[in-house]
């Protein structure tokens, strides 16, 4: 079963089992689209709210985003999972010979760099869920403002925790400058989650 189709429980109870899967970077996926799903409720109800008809058309867009997003990162719960399985997949490969040695290692750095770049793509996601969350915070109901700010911590949570996965998985690549290219865009995207927690804390206190 995909893991987007498990019940709550069940997704929970397995990522609590013995199992390496899910671990951190499909739980991260999983953060991000809560997150987003708090954007699209928010947005939901801010639309036909008697006050707020000024931000009608802004929160139509956002919620139709938060949707894709929201889909996108269900969907990566169980991509991230298998993400790794080519890298088993190279574990397994014949190593009998000098040249089978040379196509099995070879393969386990392309697995490992393939590891690292999906949660990658979970971060960049997250980061803009944060975005439109801080947007209704700033100018949704005011009565969702803190769900909005929910969707803003949420969204750190799960572009950090999907860094951590890149990171522990650059420790095993030999391509020096793959691996330095990669740090510094981690760096510079969990100072983007940061900073948009603090814009978002900010918007919330100013409600």
């Amino acid at each position: 079963m995909n893991m987007k189709d498990m019940t709550v429980t069940q997704l929970c109870d397995l990522t609590a089992s013995a199992s390496p899967a899910p671990g951190g970077g499909s739980i991260s996926a999983m953060t991000g689209a809560y997150a987003a799903a708090l954007v699209s409720m928010v947005a939901k109800l801010t639309v036909d709210k008697e006050g707020y008809e000024h931000t009608r058309d802004e929160m139509n867009v956002i919620h139709d985003e938060a949707e894709l997003l929201r889909k996108d990162l269900l969907e990566d719960i169980q991509k991230d999972a298998e993400s790794f399985d080519a890298f088993m997949v190279a574990l397994k490969l014949p190593k009998d010979t000098e040249e089978e040695k040379a196509i099995r290692r070879q393969a386990m750095q392309e697995g490992l760099k393939g590891a690292s770049q999906m949660p990658l793509t979970v971060v960049k996601k997250c980061l803009r869920v944060q975005e439109l969350a801080i947007r209704t915070v700033e100018i949704g109901n005011i009565n969702t403002a803190s769900d909005g700010m929910v969707g803003v911590l949420l969204g750190r949570a799960a572009a950090l925790g999907a860094v951590n996965n890149v990171l522990i998985n650059l420790g095993g690549i030999k391509d020096e400058e793959f691996v330095a290219r990669m740090r510094a865009e981690c760096e510079e995207l969990t100072d983007i989650a940061n900073q948009h927690e603090a814009t978002g804390q900010a918007a919330l206190m100013a409600r």
